[in-house]
């Protein structure tokens, strides 16, 4: 899959910069994720990483007939019609790994919204892993990769440098894209003892 995956991002014309950091647990955000082939050449990076990502995906998918195999894919399961605790389960399930690195696209949507979802900063920073950014350009044909970012709890701060490193990338359908901004970035979020 490696080996599809870099050969046909390479005839494709995109080009990389950055690498994969030697972490074992890591939240990994990937935006602007402004349509479905967002997601494909996403996935094409990943693969290309070496990466054995886990991904957030409704509960439907692991469902018969494919729910093995998105399983295998990596993909926890979320019920997004049910008022429960998808981001203490998150945080548990990379407590209890050796190692996980969990893909979300903080914009939880194609199309243009007003503001990302805050799940991705409260579950790494829940977890005390850290981020890694991957930021699409379709125009430039380019990916950059970003270093580990260790969240400090102060969310307007920790956005400035999020805001900075996509800066100037544009996803696929520019006009789709929504603002790097969270809704409560007032807030804080104190680490949790012991973690």
């Amino acid at each position: 899959m490696r080996w599809l995956a870099y050969r046909y991002l390479k005839i494709r014309g995109w080009t990389f910069d950055g690498e994969l950091p030697d972490v074992r647990k890591v939240v990994i955000i990937g935006a602007p994720h402004t349509s479905n082939w967002d997601f494909v050449f996403f996935l094409g990076v990943i693969y290309f990483l070496g990466i054995r990502p886990k991904v957030l995906g409704k509960h439907t998918l692991t469902r018969k007939p494919f729910g093995g195999l998105m399983r295998r894919l990596g993909v926890i399961p979320v019920r997004r019609d049910v008022a429960g605790n998808t981001v203490e389960r998150v945080k548990d399930a990379f407590v209890a790994a050796d190692e996980m690195m969990l893909v979300i696209a903080p914009e939880g949507t194609r199309a243009r919204a007003e503001y990302w979802r805050s799940g991705f900063y409260k579950i790494a920073l829940g977890a005390d892993v850290p981020l890694l950014m991957a930021a699409i350009d379709g125009g430039r044909k380019r990916v950059k990769i970003s270093a580990p970012m260790d969240l400090t709890g102060e969310v307007g701060p920790d956005m400035d440098m999020i805001r900075l490193f996509f800066d100037g990338w544009h996803g696929l359908k520019p006009e789709q894209r929504t603002p790097v901004r969270l809704r409560d970035e007032g807030a804080e979020y104190p680490r949790q003892p012991g973690t």
